[in-house]
């Protein structure tokens, strides 16, 4: 790679929001200066997050093409804004590169990036590039705003609450099994089989939910929410530890996305696994007083959007448990994608 750092950014980033995109969405200044300055609107709090992908651990050559790696880096930072009940705004990048890197790779990197970005109304205003002495690394920043005092935590579950999820699951876990069973170097993908393709593009374009976090923002109907990056069990004890609750989840209850089944039977491979500790479904999880799910499903009916109960809030200290189809409960333990631990 010939570029330094400022050629890089300016072939990155040039053309790819006007000066009058980036106004009419709150930017005051943005990438060309020492730092951006952007709108927050009137009575309304900041909401951040930061996420990181790296080649290797996040992404292989044979699981997504170079514009999903951009795409999905987004799509992980949007879901976390939208499980507080927040609207996301503006993006910072962060990309490291070996020198050796191939500039026609990283410009379709950021080709997914900007359609994300667009996708919800989030404006790049600013980032850094560095080298790297090893593969790619992608760290993507998020600012939201929420209404002040508005946003959804994590803590606030309380007992007798319903337990939803706003999608089907274990679709991403499905469609990245298939791809590494595959073995196919993504940019000779081709037409995938249709029976595989929505497991995945779940997999490799997320949508996060936005529109539903809103939705239960608005509403104030919402006790607790939390985002299924790294699967329904750890997200569900995230939501009983910090709330002081148990939660109890009904196995015939959870949305299974369509195909999962049959995938699981060509891998030889448990659904439920998938649904439990697969992650990066990107719905959201939540709790909501029982008598007003009423309401949220009709809310959520208007605005064309799903929710789906799958359980219940029990006394403090009950942890997480799975109730079984023939009756029976179970520990479900807090087992999800770990960096530090053996996966």
């Amino acid at each position: 790679m010939e570029q330094d750092e400022f050629s890089l950014i300016r072939l990155l980033t040039a053309g790819r929001e006007s000066e009058e995109e980036l106004r009419t969405r709150g930017v005051v200044t943005g990438i060309g200066d020492d730092a951006a300055v952007a709108a927050l609107s009137p009575g309304m709090q900041l909401v951040a997050t930061c996420d990181t992908m790296t080649e290797g651990v996040h992404f292989l050559p044979v699981t997504m093409r170079d514009e999903d790696i951009g795409f999905k880096a987004m799509a992980s930072n949007i879901s976390d804004i939208a499980a507080m009940g927040a609207r996301p705004r503006y993006a910072l990048i962060a990309l490291s590169v070996p020198p050796g890197a191939d500039v026609e790779q990283i410009r379709r990197i950021y080709d997914g990036l900007y359609e994300c970005a667009a996708l919800y109304g989030v404006a790049v205003i600013g980032g850094d590039t560095t080298a790297t002495r090893s593969g790619i690394v992608l760290t993507v920043t998020v600012l939201g705003e929420v209404a002040a005092g508005g946003a959804l935590l994590r803590s606030g579950a309380k007992p007798g609450d319903a337990v939803f999820v706003t999608g089907p699951l274990g679709g991403s876990a499905a469609g990245l099994a298939w791809l590494l069973r595959r073995g196919v170097n993504a940019a000779q993908w081709g037409t995938l089989p249709s029976a595989e393709a929505e497991l995945v593009r779940a997999h490799t374009r997320p949508l996060p939910q936005v529109a539903a976090g809103e939705l239960l923002q608005r509403t104030g109907l919402c006790h607790a929410l939390n985002d299924i990056s790294d699967g329904l069990a750890s997200e569900a004890g995230e939501i009983a530890e910090a709330s002081g609750v148990g939660l109890l989840i009904a196995e015939e209850l959870l949305p299974q996305a369509e195909g999962l089944a049959a995938c699981a039977e060509e891998l030889a491979a448990d659904p439920l696994e998938w649904v439990l500790y697969g992650g990066e479904d990107y719905q959201l999880l939540g709790t909501a007083q029982e008598a007003d799910m009423g309401a949220l499903r009709e809310a959520f009916a208007q605005g064309g959007l799903s929710l789906h109960v799958i359980g219940r809030v029990t006394d403090a200290d009950g942890g997480v448990r799975l109730q079984r189809p023939d009756g029976t409960v179970q520990p479900l333990p807090k087992r999800g994608y770990n960096h530090f631990a053996a996966n």
